[in-house]
């Protein structure tokens, strides 16, 4: 892998740090890894498998395991899952990188969450309908995010928009503009 540095995707569900990863990693010809995919493959259960059966700290030890393993290379796109941020261990491996934050309002994200098919597939974090979850979730853990971004963008605009405010930040934090 190259020896540029990772570019982490952090923000809430919904947020689009998916799609946006999947788009970079095909225009700066750069390996995609998606946390929340490499726990699933690690542990051959779902979310709400792992949740099931150890509860919501059992998924953050996966989630922490993987990204420890992640990020020993480099030179990756890396979409990360949303509370990725709220253990301190994985707050600096993501300052080894360059952490986008793609932020959206609470009403977005949660309008996107319902409309997303199998969005009830994945267990709650609060016992809370859809929208004031992710009021509370967000709440909670923007000023992590925050913390962690070399970079905020605004993931309630046009995917290409999007796209190309990324690589452009890329581009300025990398030293090519």
């Amino acid at each position: 892998m190259s020896g540029e540095a990772n570019i982490f995707l952090i923000g809430a569900r919904a947020s689009g740090k998916t799609t946006l990863g999947r788009r970079l990693s095909a225009r700066l010809k750069r390996p995609f890894v998606d946390t929340d995919q490499r726990v699933l493959l690690r542990t051959g259960k779902t979310v709400a498998e792992i949740v099931a059966e150890g509860g919501w700290e059992a998924f953050r030890e996966a989630e922490s395991l993987v990204l420890s393993e992640v990020a020993v290379f480099t030179g990756q796109v890396v979409s990360c899952g949303g509370g990725i941020v709220l253990r301190q261990e994985n707050r600096e491996m993501l300052l080894t990188g360059r952490a986008f934050y793609l932020q959206a309002p609470a009403e977005v994200l949660a309008e996107r969450l319902e409309r997303a098919p199998g969005h009830d597939q994945r267990p709650s974090l609060t016992g809370a309908g859809i929208a004031a979850e992710v009021r509370q979730v967000l709440a909670e853990r923007e000023p992590l995010y925050l913390g962690c971004a070399r970079v905020v963008l605004r993931a309630d605009q046009p995917l290409e928009a999007l796209v190309t405010e990324a690589l452009a930040e890329i581009d300025r934090l990398e030293g090519r503009t």
